[in-house]
């Protein structure tokens, strides 16, 4: 399709179902595609209304476009808008190269993608949600196959379909949401910047615990908060940390499951934080007992910065945890082993800093996010220029395979 040059013309766009993922979760994805010598357009719902975030992609060389898009809603008209505005969008920016990411960003975006003729198609499947999670019943069943059948309309039209775990990609197989010839590659995570979450002393005292998490059923916080009460029964010493937010998610814990937890001492919520790094400092074991992930970032972060981790035997979690190295599984929906991982660290406190260790040299060897990066520019064709430092402007050196 092209030769082995290009120059600034070589427009990529990528597509978000949330702005500030962007800067938080794809920044340095984002940045490495700049230092490719791309000219890189990001889309995403209110991104203009975020000044903070707008800002900073537009520092890094980024242009910027907002689309009309519902990151949670099933309002098939609504959906049918963002699916034109996109086209149109694609239309006018001409791209060579679309990537999207959660849900609506894959699914519209590849078909309005292919639809406006964009050449090269990728999708980032980062987790399945409430689409896959739960009894296929009344509403949710409803849901379920409406979002399948549109997975599997889409992904037909991608020319490479990456996930964060190989659970995500055998289910996607098996549910024929992508053929069995369709290709498709497996990346760790998102990966996490090592020099950004550094390796931070463990706080004095007894072990105290946390979660960080959009506020769902399936992410474990029933159960986390279940557990909690069980041990601070028994030791009342110890402390356990919500950080996260109320979602528009129809899984979502209510305001007044919340309040009731605060007022009965379970936890202490410290609400939805944009640096979430003073939190984990703070804390000496990191919990998800998420039902399923495309991998957990904020287990990442934990690890990245010497965390033990007690997760679940899930997709996307286990593959986190070397069980009895940097941490402890426990099956999913399973409150009585959850204790029990609990009340390890509460009995070995030594086991703390030990884990810890390892939890960190695994972030290096296997999540750092420009091992990650790389892994995905390769398979797009995209060649980052080796140079140090990167700079922008280094478009003589990029490669289009």
């Amino acid at each position: 399709m092209h030769n082995n040059a290009f120059n600034s013309t070589f427009r990529l766009v990528i597509l978000a179902g949330f702005a500030r993922s962007l800067v938080n979760f794809r920044g340095p994805l984002v940045k490495a595609l700049c230092d490719a010598g791309l000219e890189v357009h990001a889309i995403a719902p209110d991104l203009h209304y975020d000044l903070e975030t707008q800002l900073q992609l537009e520092a890094w060389g980024v242009i910027t476009h907002d689309v009309s898009m519902q990151r949670t809603g099933t309002n098939l008209l609504r959906d049918l808008k963002t699916l034109r505005h996109l086209y149109r969008l694609f239309r006018e920016i001409k791209p060579d190269i679309l990537l999207g990411y959660t849900i609506k960003p894959v699914i519209y975006g590849t078909l309005a993608a292919w639809l406006a003729k964009v050449p090269k198609r990728y999708a980032l499947i980062t987790g399945l949600g409430y689409a896959f999670t739960g009894e296929a019943r009344g509403k949710r069943g409803l849901i379920q196959r409406m979002v399948r059948g549109l997975y599997r309309q889409a992904l037909k039209r991608a020319d490479l379909v990456f996930f964060q775990n190989p659970d995500d990609e055998t289910l996607f197989r098996q549910l024929g949401l992508l053929s069995q010839e369709a290709p498709s590659k497996v990346v760790n995570g998102s990966g996490i910047d090592t020099a950004r979450f550094t390796q931070a002393p463990l706080p004095k005292g007894s072990p105290n615990f946390l979660l960080i998490a959009r506020l769902l059923g399936d992410k474990g916080v029933r159960e986390y908060v279940e557990a909690a009460a069980w041990v601070r029964e028994r030791h009342p010493e110890i402390t356990f940390k919500v950080v996260g937010d109320i979602d528009a998610n129809p899984d979502s814990i209510t305001r007044q499951e919340l309040e009731a937890w605060i007022a009965a001492g379970h936890i202490e919520y410290l609400g939805r934080l944009d640096d979430v790094r003073p939190a984990i400092a703070d804390s000496s074991v990191y919990v998800l007992p998420s039902y399923r992930e495309g991998t957990p970032r904020t287990v990442l972060e934990a690890m990245a910065m010497g965390r033990p981790i007690i997760t679940t035997d899930a997709p996307g979690c286990r593959e986190t945890v070397v069980e009895g190295e940097n941490g402890y599984l426990v099956p999913v929906k399973s409150v009585d082993p959850l204790v029990g991982a609990m009340q390890r660290f509460i009995d070995q406190p030594e086991l703390v800093a030990r884990m810890g260790q390892r939890s960190r040299a695994i972030a290096e060897e296997k999540y750092d996010v420009h091992k990650v990066n790389a892994v995905m520019l390769e398979a797009m064709g995209i060649a980052v220029p080796v140079a140090q430092p990167r700079r922008s402007s280094a478009i003589a050196d990029s490669v289009l395979g």
